[in-house]
């Protein structure tokens, strides 16, 4: 199990984005633009640096959804390697079972 203040750091994070994703759009929009001036990409840059470095969607990290685990996330499944392991071999995910060869 994953320490609760991790857990709670990045739910931070995923509001945080939530929260300034339509603010960040449009400064990289001004940013990319062929028809903005320098100036005004300058701007928009300076802008985008100003906000919050948490509100940024790179920082969110990938956890499992039963531990919290951050290391070994399956993405398909959303789990933990460890737990996904483990309930693929109870049964608990449809579909998977154990290779043998």
């Amino acid at each position: 199990m994953a320490k609760t203040s991790s857990i709670q750091r990045n739910l931070k994070r995923v509001k945080l984005t939530a929260k300034y994703l339509e603010q960040r759009k449009k400064y990289k929009a001004v940013i990319r633009s062929v028809t903005a001036t320098p100036a005004q990409k300058d701007a928009a840059q300076r802008k985008l640096q100003a906000l919050p470095r948490n509100s940024s969607p790179v920082r969110v990290h990938s956890r499992c959804q039963l531990t919290g685990r951050s290391r070994g996330y399956v993405r398909r499944f959303g789990l933990s390697r460890i737990a996904f392991r483990e309930n693929a071999l109870q049964g608990n995910i449809p579909g998977v079972r154990k290779a043998s060869w």
